[in-house]
């Protein structure tokens, strides 16, 4: 498909490099359109080379081919990365005195945009309502997600990440060729990792960041469903993206009981559930109400009574109606894939679920990476798909076995 990379006058712009070139492996007609500024921070060589596409900022080139608005008129799709807070102020106010302004203006395809400029810029007033002005008329946003900035500077107005910003334009050129095979299905996930207080200042927890949660929150939401993300423990930038999403609803949650008690509720009413959260199994028995000081304990041992959690993923199975999906995730330990494979089938069996998505977890993968491979297994045990990738992709691949578990449960 067409896609134009519009890319204005940020640092960020180096970042925008990688979104051109994920695109063209992808095997997509990548048109860089900068601006002059843009051409500051990189230069017209790179986007060529990278886009193997010719690159200007100019409308007065190729005047034959009428290039300035040929380019918006033939887009499937239009990113801005990054989006600066002039970008946007031109955007808003349909300003078209370079070649971006004209595509932008000229194209009836979706549009994306990645915000990127300092923090007090992006919280301006004129900056917010610009954005809200470009969100009614049908622009999508990704970030700006909370981060270091240039120099010292750190706080909302980071650039989203390359992968990040080409698995949702990736996402919106599927739901323009693709009808949206979850529209009218509630779907409620969990994501990230439940702590489970020690004192007020101390918890047992795990290393989950919740992007792969998070990621079939977004694949579900730009495949029609309306979602609610039960979310535990996870940082604002990963539900950046999310956030944004009308159709999706946040519930943020601590511990693995007030996760239970939110995962009972809102499955009532929710025809697919996806516990993709990693669940404390266990708690602390007494739960202290000030700070357990050193000199308090004594001696070099300290011993913590734990008592065992509610199975949230089991009770779901079991109370769940005719023709509702429950799936579940095995977080496991493995010594190859067989193996790996084979403790998925032992937890399927365990917890009754309709599907369950296994992935191998470790000091260096699972948990906190980009990328994930997961093998999953239907009722019976069955190894029905094998899907690797980033998060993203891994997500879509676990929906489409989902679907077409709803289109066999009624």
């Amino acid at each position: 498909m067409n896609i134009v990379l519009g890319v204005s006058g940020g640092i960020a712009a180096y970042k925008a490099v990688m979104i051109a070139r994920r695109l063209v492996e992808e095997g997509h007609d990548v048109h860089v359109v900068p601006t002059d500024d843009a051409l500051q921070f990189v230069g017209k060589p790179t986007w060529e080379a990278i886009s193997r596409q010719p690159v200007t900022t100019s409308v007065h080139e190729n005047v034959a081919e009428v290039r300035h608005v040929a380019l918006g008129q033939e887009a499937d799709l239009v990113i801005v990365a990054p989006a600066t807070a002039n970008t946007l102020a031109r955007m808003a106010a349909g300003i078209a005195d370079n070649l971006l302004g004209t595509t932008l203006l000229a194209t009836q395809a979706p549009i994306l945009v990645a915000p990127a400029m300092h923090t007090q810029m992006w919280q301006h007033p004129a900056t917010q309502a610009n954005a809200a002005v470009l969100l009614s008329r049908g622009v999508e946003f990704i970030g700006p997600d909370d981060g270091r900035l240039t120099g010292t500077d750190s706080g909302p107005g980071r650039m989203s990440e390359p992968d990040q910003i080409v698995a949702r334009a990736l996402e919106m050129l599927r739901r323009r060729g693709v009808e949206d095979d979850l529209r009218g299905v509630r779907l409620v996930v969990s994501a990230g990792g439940t702590r489970e207080p020690i004192d007020p200042v101390r918890f047992i927890g795990n290393r989950s960041s919740g992007r792969q949660g998070v990621a079939v929150a977004a694949a579900a939401a730009g495949r029609g469903a309306d979602v609610v993300l039960l979310a535990a423990n996870i940082e604002e930038s990963i539900l950046a993206d999310v956030r944004a999403r009308e159709n999706v609803q946040i519930v943020t949650v601590t511990s693995a009981n007030e996760l239970k008690v939110v995962a009972d509720r809102e499955a009532g009413t929710a025809d697919v559930v996806v516990m993709a959260a990693a669940v404390s199994d266990y708690r602390v028995a007494e739960v202290r109400a000030t700070k357990m000081r050193k000199e308090d304990v004594g001696g070099e041992h300290l011993m913590l009574e734990l008592i065992e959690n509610p199975d949230i993923l089991a009770g779901l199975a079991r109370d769940r109606r005719p023709g509702q999906v429950i799936v579940g995730f095995a977080a496991e330990t493995a010594d190859d894939q067989q193996s790996l494979i084979e403790l998925g089938r032992q937890k399927l069996a365990r917890k009754g679920v309709d599907l369950l998505a296994v992935n191998a977890v470790g000091w260096s993968e699972g948990f906190e990476t980009a990328e994930n491979t997961l093998y999953i297994l239907a009722a019976g045990g069955e190894l029905i798909s094998t899907v690797a990738g980033t998060k993203a992709e891994t997500a879509e691949g676990l929906l489409d076995s989902i679907v077409a578990k709803l289109s066999t449960a009624g």
